[in-house]
């Protein structure tokens, strides 16, 4: 872009003079402002003498495709191709707090914490002035199902970027002295967690929604980090973090300098056989807890069975949750912040006492939760269960939802998709979380048509099959006004 603004600059400039030259100043100022014709001007659209016009842009340029190499120990490797000058690598693991027993219980959520910290190769000081010497960025994010561990920077240090990368994964060193004070800071955020109600609420709902591993918390309690310690960690990490249940993602790599370094770093991890994913049941429940008073925050929600192996509906859903749409009583930017999406229109803009209306999901390899999150008053919340039960009810009776809304968000989500996908980072999270779930990265056309091809009468019958399921709540705050759990269940039975 630079290079092209600049040549432009340069043929302004012909022959050593600046655009002032001798025959502006014959004109005058004011006829050049004016527009006023003159022969010693030429068209602005005749090519200049012994400066060719460049090539014009192909109508359709190719997107670099993603490529998969999978090492001997079942390890994947994959990697696409970008003009961006900048790379991102990412290492993901299938491991979360699904995995964990009741001894290691909020191992994911510390690990998180732990990373890029001290490992048998190099001082936690060594691995931040690394970071900090190629202008880079890491991070690391803990899920229910998959670990991502992230390093962003110019692509000319993609090598050393695998390099410290793959240390940190693999030869963590837990010393104790670093556990320990990770232990102290999530304490500390664990007693901030009444900041964050409707964090608090989405590990409410997996809690009372699921039997089995889904309900293990994702946030680690206070009595499970009085437990952990580093042997607990090192058991956990030797367990799980094996080759068949890793990949190596990159948005900015050429394939082929990504395997070159990255194969010898990786190609010893052992290749244990792949563990069966631990079982959830999904049965429906209620979870109240009391906060702050005056304020009530809740959340209805039902099963979306299936999750992102049932690739239609998954799709479905997103396109779903962005037909519902809502956020805060409050969003500046207009229509293109969500304000004409139904929550916005039907429920918020309507009723002042809401402070908060929106829809969510969660979604996981065999089934997942969907629902809304309302915050208000306590002496109006009874009112917004109501409203929550009408909106979900509507979404799925035939003739509730018009084809412009549904073309509104169809179209919403495509440019949601495209514009997040623009980031190398968000790119190469994409590679590997879809090569954990599928073994394969989808294409983006395929995912665009499957949007295209959705109907009003799919929206419907999906709804219908998710409200079918039992009903979860939970709630926080000023909850004594807070409708039972069988009174809203008895009101999407009598649907």
């Amino acid at each position: 872009m630079y290079r092209a603004a600049s040549s432009r600059l340069t043929l302004l400039k012909g022959n050593g003079r600046t655009v002032g030259d001798s025959r502006f100043a014959s004109r005058g100022l004011f006829s050049w402002i004016t527009g006023e014709s003159s022969s010693s001007l030429p068209p602005l659209d005749t090519p200049f003498r012994g400066f060719p016009p460049p090539s014009s842009l192909p109508d359709y340029v190719e997107p670099g495709k993603t490529k998969i190499t999978t090492l001997s120990n079942g390890l994947k490797i994959a990697s696409e191709t970008s003009p961006n000058p900048a790379a991102s690598v990412g290492l993901y693991v299938d491991c979360g707090s699904l995995y964990e027993s009741p001894l290691s219980s909020g191992a994911s959520h510390l690990l998180e914490k732990m990373a890029f910290k001290s490992t048998t190769n190099r001082s936690h000081f060594r691995v931040v002035r690394e970071v900090e010497a190629v202008g880079g960025n890491v991070g690391a994010s803990a899920s229910r199902e998959q670990m991502g561990y992230t390093f962003d920077a110019l692509r000319t240090y993609v090598p050393q970027m695998i390099e410290l990368l793959v240390d940190s994964v693999r030869n963590p060193a837990f010393l104790d002295w670093e556990v320990n004070e990770e232990i102290r800071k999530v304490k500390e955020e664990i007693g901030e967690q009444a900041n964050n109600p409707q964090r608090l609420l989405m590990e409410a709902v997996h809690s009372a929604g699921y039997s089995g591993a889904l309900a293990m918390p994702l946030l680690a309690t206070e009595s499970a980090l009085n437990r952990l310690n580093a042997p607990i960690l090192e058991e956990f990490v030797a367990e799980n973090y094996t080759a068949p249940r890793m990949v190596l993602a990159a948005s900015g790599v050429e394939h082929e300098e990504l395997l070159s370094v990255a194969e010898p770093l990786l190609s010893d991890l052992p290749s244990v056989p792949r563990s069966e994913e631990p079982s959830s049941t999904y049965v429906g429940g209620d979870f109240r807890r009391q906060g702050e008073s005056g304020v009530a925050h809740v959340a209805i929600a039902f099963e979306v069975p299936g999750g992102w192996k049932k690739e239609k509906e998954a799709i479905i859903l997103t396109v779903l949750q962005m037909l519902m749409g809502g956020g805060g009583s409050f969003s500046a930017g207009g229509p293109g912040k969500g304000m004409h999406s139904r929550l916005y229109l039907r429920v918020l803009n309507e009723y002042q006492q809401i402070q908060c209306f929106s829809a969510f999901n969660s979604l996981f390899n065999n089934t997942g939760l969907f629902g809304l999150y309302a915050t208000t008053s306590s002496d109006f919340v009874e009112k917004a269960v109501d409203l929550a039960v009408r909106e979900l009810i509507a979404l799925a009776s035939q003739g509730q939802v018009s084809q412009i809304q549904l073309d509104r968000a169809k179209e919403s989500t495509k440019s949601a998709v495209l514009m997040n996908l623009e980031s190398r980072m968000i790119a190469s999270e994409d590679i590997g979380r879809q090569i954990l779930t599928y073994g394969e990265r989808k294409p983006l056309e395929q995912f665009l048509k499957e949007v295209d091809a959705i109907t009003l009468n799919d929206i419907s019958k999906f709804s219908q099959k998710i409200i079918s399921s039992p009903l979860t709540m939970a709630s926080y705050g000023d909850v004594m006004n807070v409708p039972s759990y069988e009174s809203v269940s008895s009101k999407f039975h009598a649907k």
